[in-house]
């Protein structure tokens, strides 16, 4: 981890999950040495009145920064890109207002149209085997339908622009990796594959030092 910081950020979430992986990338992409305090979920602890007393919700991530502690992975990721703008690679394109916004765009199809997608066909690959369940095909097969649909607009726009706010990276392609890390490692991979802007993008932003970095702690599902 770089140093750029004098008391290192603390951030609460196992390594291997979606949302901490997220914040991870990001603070790898902004160079910021972080201190990362393990939550075991399979022992519940998220729910214990510790973790509660910082996270209401009893999600991770967690960000602790000095007095200021914050949660939702997309806004921890958010407030680090802004707040160590001088540091490592630009995130969120501020001094562009234009380019600014696009990223704000971007980012919210991730939220809102992405992930409701992916999520569901992640959590039958991998979360149900662990409970003795095995994985609901017709709910993967609807779900691969939503993204395709959603996958067909990527491919349009990524055939115009290398990214997906423009011809820079940003937190819009960043939020995409965690569970497209994962999806990639399923069958389900061929819709990611099939789509050849989509799949050159892909393997682009997954191949970014931060994000391979961040990927060595993402062991969920192996034996």
């Amino acid at each position: 981890m770089q140093r750029n910081t004098i008391m290192a950020l603390k951030l609460h979430g196992p390594a291997m999950s979606t949302s901490t992986s997220l914040v991870i990338t990001c603070l790898h992409e902004k160079e910021v040495d972080f201190e990362l305090v393990p939550v075991d979920l399979f022992a519940g602890e998220h729910k214990q009145p510790h973790f509660l007393a910082k996270n209401p919700f009893g999600q991770v991530p967690v960000l602790e920064d000095g007095d200021l502690t914050l949660f939702e992975s997309r806004a921890i990721s958010t407030y680090v890109a802004e707040k160590f703008k001088e540091t490592g690679y630009d995130l969120t394109r501020q001094q562009n207002l234009q380019e600014a916004a696009l990223v704000k765009v971007w980012m919210e199809v991730e939220s809102q149209q992405f992930c409701p997608a992916i999520a569901p066909i992640v959590y039958q690959f991998y979360v149900d085997p662990l409970k003795g369940v095995s994985p609901d095909q017709a709910m993967i097969d609807v779900n691969l339908e939503k993204l395709g649909k959603v996958l067909d607009i990527y491919e349009a726009r990524l055939s115009s622009t290398k990214y997906l706010a423009g011809d820079f990276y940003s937190l819009a392609d960043l939020h995409h990796i965690p569970y497209t890390h994962y999806l990639m490692k399923t069958p389900a991979a061929s819709v990611i594959n099939e789509r050849p802007h989509v799949k050159a993008w892909w393997e682009d932003i997954s191949s970014r030092p931060a994000s391979k970095k961040t990927a060595e702690g993402m062991t969920f599902g192996e034996k």
